[in-house]
């Protein structure tokens, strides 16, 4: 990975085949949860198909079906039929083959009378007919056909439309009931899939974190900490939502267009051919707002990180900007970043704006075609009104898929970018790998010893060159020097924090490379000068969470340390609320909940760094005095600029440019008369 981690600059493809498939990995575990959305996603698009079709049926089938040619039977036909004056009536399309010479009547309507003749009329004539009494009968006749009917009563007529009625009441409830299972269908694979969206995202949550906790240092160094938290936040959600609104419901969307074509092919394929005219349309403009669509989300993204960069850094120097009068600069300088972003998120917006109108145009000529060609079959007797119906309601759900392709691309577009990130992360190999076979370490004695230790945070910037010295168990071994000479790195090298690239550490006689690195570290207690405390309360940040130190433990130790004399005095004591890293606490305060902290877990090995300073002189008294009882019997390592803290030192150590220049007690080093002995001079002087 490169030094500088990547941020919305770096995007990939739109679809990477290859991020896919890895992500896919993580719906392994909820494979049957995914399969059985998509189950459900097929029973709601049949349901959703369905219904067009419904109509249709109640439309030519039953609504205006009364004059649909009728088969006559002197006996009943075992089909749903009517009877009237001894003989039974059956719609011709309800029959099955083999009754092609079963002789036909029609009911025709001429003005508000009904008559049923013997014969049939085609489509085309019947807003043609007309009708003459000859005696007892009708002569019902067109410019083609003339036949001879009777006359049908309100109730006679009504006989022939019951089972309309009974139909149209059946389709009614099936209708209704599609709706139903579509809405309960619905809830339940909108809950499953969120569930399951949140299931996989809390995993790869879990594991990313769990992954960055195992990084260096080194890695921090170079990663600023809003990167990646943005990357356990907000690129997680991302993926939830390619998760949840994409992945399955593209499915949906697929099947949905499918079924559509295949339905309007079986009800009418030359008005279906003509409806999809328009598809050479609709793939051309998607290719265009693809292409973009994508620059200027490309565009808007890097805007964006120069807003959130310009942001943080502003924010977090706000007490420099206000100091040295810098306001107007800033916000003129956030200005002109802002101005890049609205000019960016504006082009992106016209993309949209113009693909959406453009695709509501393509609609609206499929409907004109429609309504042209399907009309004009209509008028001439060919075409059902039903089926134009269903096409007109088809057509409008064909395009419901096609109008979200501008959320789903965009959502699908920002999933790629992060999940790029995330798995460059998780790719971020662990430069302290924990060895193979470590070596039994037990309890440390405290023996510390470089050997020849040169070390780099980068490259060849040597930090520590060619440094050695020993520290015995139970001493005291101090290291003075100016900023940057190396005294924390030294520190960070005994608990493993980075590694050498040359040289050994040993701890009792061992490499540090073959010791456990987190059983190493759980025998090192480290006082910093810049002391963190967590959200919580005080308890929990003395015993981090470490069920084995119980609330005894807590208050012994704050009493040794001398930090119950505070503790004690709030209004909640030991349950007293950390907040803001504990900024309502003062620096000296925070230091001896420090001392308290690393006392608690008994360490065989004590780190302190700059633990006396920048505090008043009443608490550092006693901070003093808890120095004095916690390195008693333990390996102590003191880092101060102060040496009136480190007199007591059993080993004193002046480094100077990644080098020790001098060794020794206070007294010796004083005798000596160099780097040390200016220092002291120095600081007296001061």
């Amino acid at each position: 990975m490169n030094n500088n981690f990547k941020e919305e600059e770096a995007l990939g493809k739109a679809f990477d085949i290859k991020l896919m498939k890895r992500l896919l990995k993580y719906t392994k575990p909820y494979w049957w949860m995914l399969v059985l959305c998509i189950l459900l996603l097929t029973l709601i698009t049949a349901a959703d198909l369905a219904r067009p079709y419904l109509i249709k049926m109640a439309i030519d089938d039953h609504i205006s079906a009364y004059n649909s040619p009728m088969a006559v039977f002197d006996k009943e036909p075992g089909y749903p039929s009517v009877k009237y004056k001894d003989k039974y009536y059956i719609r011709e399309s309800l029959l099955a083959d083999g009754y092609e010479t079963a002789e036909r009547h029609q009911i025709v309507k001429i003005g508000k009378s009904n008559y049923l003749i013997n014969g049939t009329f085609s489509n085309t004539s019947m807003s043609e007919l007309t009708v003459k009494k000859e005696g007892e009968r009708y002569a019902v006749s067109s410019s083609e056909n003339s036949f001879y009917g009777e006359l049908l009563s309100a109730e006679e007529y009504k006989s022939f439309r019951n089972q309309d009625r009974t139909g149209i009441k059946r389709i009614s409830i099936i209708f209704l009931l599609t709706i139903l299972s579509s809405f309960l269908l619905n809830y339940i694979q909108v809950y499953i899939l969120n569930y399951t969206g949140q299931k996989i995202i809390y995993n790869m949550r879990q594991e990313l974190f769990a992954h960055i906790q195992k990084l260096s240092l080194s890695f921090f160094d170079r990663n600023p900490v809003g990167r990646l938290v943005t990357r356990v936040t907000n690129d997680m959600e991302n993926l939830n939502e390619m998760y949840t609104a994409v992945l399955v419901n593209l499915f949906k969307d697929v099947l949905m267009l499918c079924g559509i074509i295949i339905i309007m092919l079986k009800m009418n394929t030359q008005l279906a051919l003509v409806s999809f005219t328009i598809l050479p349309l609709i793939i051309v403009s998607a290719a265009i707002f693809r292409l973009h669509a994508r620059n200027a989300y490309r565009q808007t993204r890097v805007k964006l990180a120069k807003i959130n960069a310009d942001l943080s850094e502003n924010i977090s120097g706000m007490r420099i900007i206000q100091i040295f009068n810098r306001e107007n600069y800033k916000y003129k300088e956030f200005k002109g970043i802002n101005k890049e972003y609205r000019e960016a998120s504006m082009r992106e917006l016209l993309v949209f704006a113009i693909f959406r109108p453009s695709m509501d145009l393509i609609y609206s000529l499929a409907l004109s075609l429609l309504i042209w060609y399907g009309g004009a079959r209509m008028l001439s007797g060919v075409l059902p009104f039903g089926v134009l119906f269903a096409f007109i309601n088809y057509i409008e759900q064909f395009f419901q898929p096609i109008n979200d392709l501008t959320e789903k691309f965009n959502i699908l577009q920002a999933a790629m970018a992060s999940s790029e990130r995330i798995f460059l992360l998780l790719d971020e190999k662990e430069t302290l790998e924990n060895p193979a076979a470590p070596v039994e370490l037990g309890r440390i004695k405290g023996n510390i010893e470089f050997k020849n230790v040169w070390f780099a945070y980068e490259g060849e910037n040597w930090v520590l060159r060619d440094v050695s010295f020993k520290i015995r168990a139970g001493e005291t071994a101090a290291f003075v020097g100016a900023t940057g000479a190396g005294k924390t790195s030294i520190i960070s090298l005994i608990g493993r924090l980075y590694d050498i690239q040359k040289g050994e550490i040993l701890i009792d006689g061992k490499n540090i490379k073959e010791i456990d690195k987190y059983e190493l570290r759980s025998q090192i207690g480290t006082v910093l000068q810049d002391v963190f405390l967590f959200s919580g309360d005080i308890k929990s940040n003395i015993r981090l969470n470490e069920e084995d130190i119980d609330d005894n433990t807590i208050k012994q130790t704050s009493s040794f340390v001398n930090a119950d004399k505070f503790i004690e005095k709030l209004p909640k004591g030991y349950d007293e609320e950390v907040k803001e890293r504990g900024a309502t606490f003062s620096a000296g305060q925070r230091q001896l909940l420090a001392f308290a902290r690393a006392l608690a877990f008994d360490p065989s090995v004590l780190v302190l760094d700059e633990a006396t300073s920048n505090i008043d002189t009443e608490t550092e008294i006693l901070i003093q005095d808890a120095i004095k009882k916690v390195i008693k019997n333990r390996t102590t390592i003191v880092i101060a600029h102060r040496l009136s803290t480190i007199q007591h030192a059993n080993n004193i150590m002046v480094m100077h440019k990644g080098k020790i220049r001098e060794m020794g007690t206070h007294q010796e080093l004083l005798d000596r008369k160099g780097m040390y002995y200016d220092l002291y001079l120095l600081q007296y002087k001061e």
